[in-house]
C-alpha cells in the first residue's frame, strides 16, 4: 500500500492440516523488524477464524517459495528448519511447513519410540493438500534426496503392487 509502505499481507495459521482443522488466513501485518530471512511484524486486523493469533499480535514470517503472500513462522519451527530440508510441494512448490518437523513426527506416527531418529518422511502441504517431503540433514536416508520420496520399482517387494 503507497501509504503503508511497511504493511503488507501475510499467511497466519493456527498450524497445518495434521493438527489443526483451521485453514491459514492472510491478514495485514506491519513489518516492525528483520533478522535474516526472518522479519517481525504486528498483526493489524482480527482473523476470523483463528484462536492462535488475533490482532495486534506479534508474529515473525518468512518469504517461501510457492506461497502467495510470506507465512508467519513459530520460534519452535525456524529452531528446528535448520536440521531438515524441506522438499516443496510438488504440486504447488510451497517451501515451507506450518509445524515444526517434531510435532509432525509425532502426529503422522504417534506410535515411534521417543528415542527413534526420522530421517524422511511427507507431510501434506498446508496451501494446496499436495505432498512435501521433508528429509533430515542431520541422519539422512539411504538413497537420501528426492528420489528417496517415490518408491523405485526395483524396492518393492515382488508382492506389492503400488
Amino acid at each position: 500500500m503507497p501509504d503503508h509502505p511497511d504493511d503488507l499481507q501475510v499467511f497466519v495459521h493456527d498450524g497445518g492440516p495434521r493438527l489443526s482443522r483451521n485453514p491459514a488466513e492472510a491478514v495485514w501485518v506491519t513489518v516492525t523488524g528483520v533478522d535474516g530471512e526472518v522479519f517481525r511484524g504486528r498483526v493489524l486486523n482480527q482473523p476470523h477464524n483463528l484462536r492462535s493469533v488475533r490482532q495486534g499480535s506479534e508474529i515473525k514470517f518468512v518469504v517461501a517459495d510457492g506461497a502467495e503472500f510470506p507465512v508467519m513462522a513459530s520460534d519452535k519451527y525456524l529452531r528446528e528448519r535448520e536440521a531438515w530440508v524441506i522438499h516443496p510441494c510438488r504440486k504447488c512448490g510451497f517451501s515451507e511447513l506450518f509445524d515444526a518437523p517434531s510435532d509432525l513426527i509425532r502426529a503422522v506416527f504417534p506410535d515411534t519410540p521417543a528415542d527413534a531418529q526420522m530421517s524422511m518422511f511427507t507431510s501434506f502441504c498446508p496451501l494446496c493438500g499436495g505432498v512435501q517431503g521433508v528429509e533430515s540433514k542431520g541422519n539422512p536416508a539411504p538413497s537420501g534426496g528426492e528420489a528417496a520420496l517415490a518408491p523405485q520399482a526395483a524396492e518393492r517387494p515382488w508382492w506389492r503392487f503400488w
